[in-house]
């Protein structure tokens, strides 16, 4: 199908299934899902024809794989990321000694005096990769990839979950487990 349709409908699916989902006239339940029928009735209000078939390519295609459906696909919802409050029944995981943050220079002040915060999230994203790091803080300038001490955060007592797309995820990052790669 057409890349830019897909990305339209992408952005739209992110915009309801993460923040406001009434700006596709949906509603999610406790734990995020709504009705896959009833998000395509919400994209047809928008005047994007889709069908099962397009939405099970958007999700596909999904760079981030932000979006999951239920096992039967009568459900979707967004992975992480969510700035209303759902449970996405995530389960305490151990995760590995590093992960990283991407970020650019204007939030490194407030960072290495505050750290890490969820802000309008539920959680602070992080990545096994410094890649994946490096391609998210370059959406908004030159990117500054952070190493969090993620080993030791969490032998420290401090939680972390990971999401069905392999984000690793958790409350906050004090600035003592940060360090700034060169």
């Amino acid at each position: 199908m057409n890349a830019a349709i897909n990305k339209r409908i992408s952005k739209l699916m992110s915009l309801a299934l993460r923040h406001k989902p009434k700006a596709l006239g949906i509603e999610l339940d406790a734990i995020g899902w709504c009705g896959s029928d009833e998000l395509i009735n919400g994209l047809k209000r928008k005047g994007i024809e889709v069908d099962f078939d397009l939405l099970k390519e958007v999700v596909n295609e999904n760079d981030k794989q932000r979006f999951i459906f239920n096992e039967d696909g009568s459900k979707i919802r967004a992975n992480q990321g969510h700035s209303i409050d759902i449970d996405l029944e995530l389960v305490p995981a151990e995760p590995p000694e590093y992960l990283y943050h991407g970020t650019i220079k204007k939030f490194m002040d407030a960072i290495q005096r505050e750290g890490l915060k969820k802000m309008s999230r539920q959680h602070v994203h992080l990545s096994h990769e410094k890649e994946t790091a490096t391609n998210v803080g370059s959406r908004r300038g030159k990117a500054i990839v952070l190493t969090v001490r993620s080993g030791e955060m969490n032998r420290d007592g401090i939680e972390f979950y990971q999401s069905a797309n392999g984000v690793w995820l958790t409350d906050k990052v004090m600035p003592h487990y940060i360090l700034q790669d060169d």
